[in-house]
């Protein structure tokens, strides 16, 4: 990246782009991009460093992120970020959306804000290629015609079993003093190892961000939300977590598992 006059100049991967620090806001040809689909092309391009910390911080806030959060977040020029979170995404990374922040509407409101949130869109790159998704979508029917439901039980029960060996692993960690961080919350932290990317609300209910069987959970939500609340189920009993509750609560956005109980005793429970 140079200086030249006006503008900020930025190069990657051989391609030059210009930013006038004159304008308004800040305009460069990735702008014009229709987002790619390709997970390889997605993929590296979370290997420059600055672009995945921005997409880290865009992950994980519940609210879409501005280019002033980004620049107040990682310390960066605010036409460095905008260039970054607009390549990611072109990649398909990120959704972009405009909104008035300060909630004002009508002549003077001044421009809508270019906001970023996480695309809903998952990517997976595998050498050679595996299908995963395949067999869990033939598992997944399979169990649906097992006769009275006997199939969606056995899942359950093979669940819950799961579930708790995880909780009781991570609780005798605990007490070994070889958990990754001792004084983490034990419940969430099994939860985001498992890639629910959990979330505390301010009444202490936890929901999850992410469900790792998004996939499969779009066409047989009956087998994957069981699934899910006796795994879960099973990970607090293992914890030997005590009053918090766990039911399905599906909302957009979201794993349809929600956890109930104050905040200390999710912090604080062995």
């Amino acid at each position: 990246m140079g200086l030249n006059g006006t503008s900020v100049t930025i190069t990657d991967g051989g391609a030059t782009v210009k930013s006038f620090h004159n304008e308004p806001y800040c305009y460069t040809p990735i702008m014009d991009q229709e987002p790619r689909t390709d997970p390889i092309d997605a993929v590296a391009a979370l290997a420059e460093p600055t672009r995945r910390s921005l997409y880290e911080l865009v992950a994980a806030s519940d609210q879409p992120v501005g280019r002033d959060d980004a620049v107040s977040a990682l310390g960066i020029s605010r036409e460095l970020a905008a260039f970054h979170l607009d390549r990611l995404v072109a990649a398909g990374l990120l959704t972009p959306e405009y909104r008035r922040r300060s909630g004002r509407t009508g002549p003077g409101a001044g421009r809508p804000a270019k906001l970023y949130r996480r695309a809903d869109q998952g990517f997976e790159v595998s050498f050679p290629p595996r299908h995963y998704d395949r067999a869990a979508e033939l598992m997944a029917i399979a169990l649906r015609r097992v006769a009275d439901g006997a199939g969606i039980e056995a899942l359950a029960r093979t669940a819950r079993e799961a579930g708790a060996a995880l909780g009781a692993e991570a609780r005798r960690r605990i007490v070994e003093g070889t958990a990754r961080l001792r004084s983490a919350p034990r419940l969430l932290e099994v939860l985001d190892d498992a890639g629910y990317e959990p979330h505390v609300e301010a009444d202490g209910t936890v929901c999850l961000r992410n469900c790792p069987y998004g996939a499969v959970a779009i066409e047989h939500r009956d087998v994957t939300c069981g699934m899910n609340l006796a795994w879960a189920e099973g990970v607090v009993d293992g914890l030997g977590i005590e009053d918090i509750g766990v039911e399905l609560a599906p909302e957009p956005g979201r794993c349809c598992v929600i956890f109930h109980g104050e905040t200390e005793r999710l912090t604080d429970a062995v």
